[in-house]
């Protein structure tokens, strides 16, 4: 009986959802836009996104082979404590997150010679330390490559002000529902040297061809693993986002829609231009959209370039760059993250000190652009 219950609110949401939208735009026209929407984001989009992800992930090999990324991590281990609150070794996962995405630290948060140097309230909140790095790279080489390098290093910092307050928030979550955890290690035993990532004797040739080779294969996965972000949530935001065309008439084109989020972006106008500084409302789409994918939201970045409507500068992008990384795509990692850590039970409070860290570092990014950019 609750399935059948279940069913019948999801025909009910689903056709009052579409219904209104097509209602307004023409049942054909929502169909035909729908689908030119998503042809489009696949070929101009998509394949942009994923040659860059081939050369980050080339590159990101590269450092991880030569053992950039160790010396990285030791540069940055006197950041750790004082800010994060976070041994020294978190660092690591900072570099690897930001070369890949932030599911990366799974695989960190599972080495026993990795989580020994943490406590349990300390590996925990990892999870929230480690997205606001994640697809930094990309994040960051996308920007730069619209011609917005300047505002893409100012919303990095602005992303890392975000890390700070979500990983200090979830501490202090974790540690107010669990006070027993400040002190209790997350494993015993383990060997440091065992961090490090080790290549067995070869040329140096074929280990900068391996190297590449292995990470632009990595790079066409994760390129392919945003394919359904980008298709199926940036057209449904972009129907949300954009109006009719030019003229006022639904043509069924490729980025018409109903306008849905910048008139709700309107009607706060006034906290959305002091809290990130969005001269037009329709900017608000990319930060509500980088909650579940961030690279669905980089997506939406080239038409608002094209669009002489929408206002779009420099401390736009740095605010975008910031929530970007901050957020990236959290809402669809977090939770499989916590449940292999094996407290799924912390999800709410995960997702609060997220939210949070993200608004933090667009807020952050705004400011740093208006005095630097």
């Amino acid at each position: 009986m609750a399935r059948r219950f279940e069913a019948l609110w999801f025909l009910l949401v689903f056709f009052a959802i579409f219904g209104a939208i097509g209602s307004r735009m023409g049942v054909p026209n929502m169909l035909n836009t729908l689908m030119h929407t998503a042809y489009s984001l696949l070929m101009e989009t998509v394949f942009y996104l994923m040659a860059i992800i081939v050369l980050t992930g080339a590159l990101s090999k590269l450092l991880l082979e030569f053992g950039v990324v160790r010396l990285l991590e030791l540069a940055l281990r006197w950041l750790m404590k004082p800010l994060f609150g976070l041994p020294g070794v978190a660092a690591l996962g900072a570099v690897l997150t930001f070369l890949s995405d932030n599911p990366a630290i799974m695989s960190l948060q599972s080495d026993r010679n990795f989580s020994r140097y943490f406590k349990k309230y300390q590996l925990i909140s990892l999870t929230n330390f480690s997205t606001a790095f994640g697809m930094g790279l990309v994040v960051t080489v996308f920007m730069s490559g619209l011609g917005f390098a300047r505002a893409a290093f100012v919303g990095m910092a602005g992303a890392f002000v975000g890390g700070v307050a979500a990983t200090r928030l979830m501490q202090r979550f974790v540690l107010r529902a669990h006070p027993e955890f400040h002190d209790e290690p997350s494993v015993s035993g383990g060997d440091e040297q065992k961090i490090s990532f080790k290549s067995e004797e070869r040329s140096v040739f074929l280990r900068v061809l391996s190297a590449c080779l292995d990470g632009g294969k990595t790079g066409v996965e994760l390129g392919l693993t945003i394919i359904p972000g980008v298709l199926i949530i940036s057209t449904f935001v972009m129907m949300l986002t954009f109006g009719p065309s030019a003229d006022g008439t639904y043509t069924g084109s490729a980025y018409e829609g109903v306008a849905l989020l910048p008139f709700l972006a309107e009607k706060c106008s006034v906290v959305l231009q002091l809290l990130f500084g969005f001269e037009s409302p329709e900017l608000i789409a990319f930060p509500v959209t980088s909650l579940g994918a961030v690279g669905a939201a980089l997506g939406l970045v080239p038409r608002f370039v094209a669009d002489p409507s929408i206002r779009i500068d420099d401390n736009a992008i740095a605010v975008f760059t910031a929530m970007g990384m901050c957020w990236s795509g959290f809402l669809s990692t977090h939770a499989a993250v916590l449940d292999t850590l094996g407290y799924r039970h912390l999800l709410s409070k995960d997702i609060l000190a997220q939210v949070v860290g993200g608004i933090v570092a667009g807020v952050a990014a705004h400011w740093l652009a208006y005095f630097i950019c």
